[in-house]
């Protein structure tokens, strides 16, 4: 019996590189179309004044659905994109105020980075109380996720080598302060780069959105950034400070203090 033909990186690529050129293969575009797809479900019902595109492992516009008007994209390298604002930077070092953001959407860098932490405190610490987060990665608990149990040529793709399962992030971002509100997945077909072979499993769309609709090969999960319920500790200031401030005089272009 002959195997079906799967896509295989290049063994000198990095894990992002392997990625980016696996997205520009006609299995890789057609799962960004249905990830593109689910982000037009979720992005037009979160609002706010600035939004960010966290990684660019494909030079494509994944906020085009969002209401948020200012729009950033940000990696090391970066393609330019219409619609989006270009920072060149590190996703684990952005150079971004904290609270600033009230969107980030994350787009596989949990997949190919080292640190996945670094890359998830980075996101809350930019983002605005009541913020939101989005994160899109390849589900373990799927058909494709059943290849990395195969010690066969074709198990040594990008999408198998590093992953986060929606159960591990769920836990992680809880320990960050983030209540996980919703959790969904796309494309339910095989891995099978030959076309014909692959359409003839399209019927398993239809029939894992409805009993297996957390199985699909990548997954979007959504979180909300919580309030720190934190009481602030009131400083004791000396009485004369409190009923007798300090009096700002300016002499010779300098400003003093003198007190009463």
């Amino acid at each position: 019996m002959r195997l079906p033909h799967l896509w295989q990186p290049n063994a000198h690529h990095d894990m992002s590189t392997a990625l980016t050129d696996w997205f520009n293969t006609e299995l890789g575009r057609e799962l960004l179309v249905a990830e593109n797809r689910l982000l037009g479900h979720i992005l037009p019902d979160l609002f706010g004044y600035h939004a960010l595109q966290l990684g660019q492992i494909v030079a494509c516009n994944l906020l085009h659905s969002s209401r948020i008007h200012h729009r950033i994209v940000c990696d090391k390298q970066l393609t330019a994109v219409e619609g989006l604002s270009p920072l060149h930077a590190l996703p684990t070092q952005l150079p971004l105020a904290s609270g600033s953001l009230d969107l980030v959407v994350v787009h596989h860098v949990l997949d190919v980075v080292v640190s996945p932490h670094a890359v998830l405190r980075e996101a809350t610490r930019v983002l605005i109380p009541e913020g939101h987060l989005v994160i899109l990665g390849f589900n373990p608990w799927s058909l494709w996720g059943l290849w990395r149990f195969c010690r066969l040529p074709w198990s040594n793709t990008p999408w198998l080598q590093r992953y986060v399962s929606p159960q591990r992030l769920a836990d992680w971002l809880a320990l960050l302060n983030f209540e996980v509100i919703g959790l969904e997945t796309v494309y339910f077909k095989p891995p099978i780069i030959t076309p014909a072979l692959r359409q003839r499993f399209t019927w398993l769309e239809l029939l894992g959105s409805r009993y297996w609709s957390h199985g699909g090969a990548s997954y979007a999960l959504l979180a909300k950034k919580q309030i720190a319920c934190v009481t602030p500790l009131r400083v004791k200031q000396p009485l004369i400070q409190i009923l007798q401030p300090p009096l700002i005089t300016e002499t010779r272009g300098q400003q003093k203090t003198v007190d009463k």
